[in-house]
């Protein structure tokens, strides 16, 4: 066990250490502090039960005394937990650790700065950093009307979804999903999605597709939506808005109460779309790609 001091409020002594399935209940109770937030830790502390060979990595706990205060999920996507700017300093030497496995770090701005403080010079430069994102919700029914022709994919449409898919991926990110031989992983991460009923899409009258969402994870309290994508051809009609509508709308009565996501800043069309449909930002993101 690692022990920390610190300066701030959670202060003279805190220690760090990997949490495990006991931790599970305490875990949880942390992630509840802002459950829409935190959907993404919350969803993979249940699937997981916090067993390190489920988790594809670790996640690890500061510690006051016998009450966890802040928490860091650490696998590809590296995620702070009710975390300030202090646990993520006392989380850097932990992170270092994860340096050639980890494809994401996103969270909360204040943390995520405070870590790349910390390990930015030794990790290296980030493929892509995007500082300031805003972070959306809804727990209400959509302000527009939804699109009626959206609705929950099935096993059938895979052949016609999974190109949008990789189009998707290819434009927000930068790289295919397919590269370095990723098309059996990424093509199984989709149709795991479609066993799911976490994604949704309208198709044309040749059966292409030209709106597509999923949930990329969800707990009993929200769900975080991923995914949203327009076929190029027919941007500016207003599919956006009213498929957005039609996937919140989905969403509550299907999966969660709560509808989340996060935009990058830059993108204005998304971010006026996403407010006539009745999100509100709650939080500001920073994601760093590797």
């Amino acid at each position: 066990m690692v022990t920390e001091q610190g300066t701030g409020s959670r202060t003279d002594s805190a220690q760090v250490r990997l949490l495990g399935p006991e931790d599970r209940d305490q875990f949880l109770a942390l992630a509840g502090r802002d459950p829409v937030v935190n959907v993404f830790a919350d969803y993979r502390a249940r699937v997981t039960n916090l067993e390190p060979r489920w988790l594809g990595g670790e996640v690890w706990g500061r510690f006051r005394g016998s009450t966890l205060v802040a928490g860091c999920h650490m696998g590809a996507n590296l995620v702070p937990v009710e975390c300030t700017p202090e646990d993520m300093r006392a989380f850097a030497d932990k992170a270092m650790s994860r340096v050639r496995s980890t494809a994401t770090i996103v969270g909360p701005h204040e943390p995520v700065s405070a870590l790349w403080d910390e390990v930015g010079d030794r990790w290296g430069k980030p493929r892509e950093a995007r500082w300031r994102q805003p972070h959306l919700q809804t727990s209400s029914d959509p302000a527009v009307r939804p699109d009626p022709l959206v609705r929950v994919t099935t096993r059938d449409d895979l052949p016609a979804l999974y190109p949008a898919c990789v189009a998707m991926y290819t434009e927000e990110v930068g790289v295919s999903p397919e590269a370095g031989g990723g098309k059996d992983y990424y093509r199984a991460r989709v149709q795991q999605l479609i066993s799911r009923g976490w994604s949704f899409a309208r198709f044309d009258e040749h059966g292409q597709v030209v709106f597509k969402a999923e949930v990329a994870c969800a707990t009993p309290y929200a769900a975080q939506v991923q995914g949203v994508y327009v076929d190029p051809e027919r941007r500016g009609e207003g599919l956006s808005v009213a498929g957005m509508a039609a996937v919140v709308q989905l969403v509550r009565q299907r999966i969660a109460p709560t509808v989340s996501l996060y935009v990058n800043e830059w993108n204005t069309p998304a971010r006026a779309a996403y407010d006539r449909v009745g999100f509100t930002e709650s939080a500001r993101f920073s994601t760093l790609m590797f």
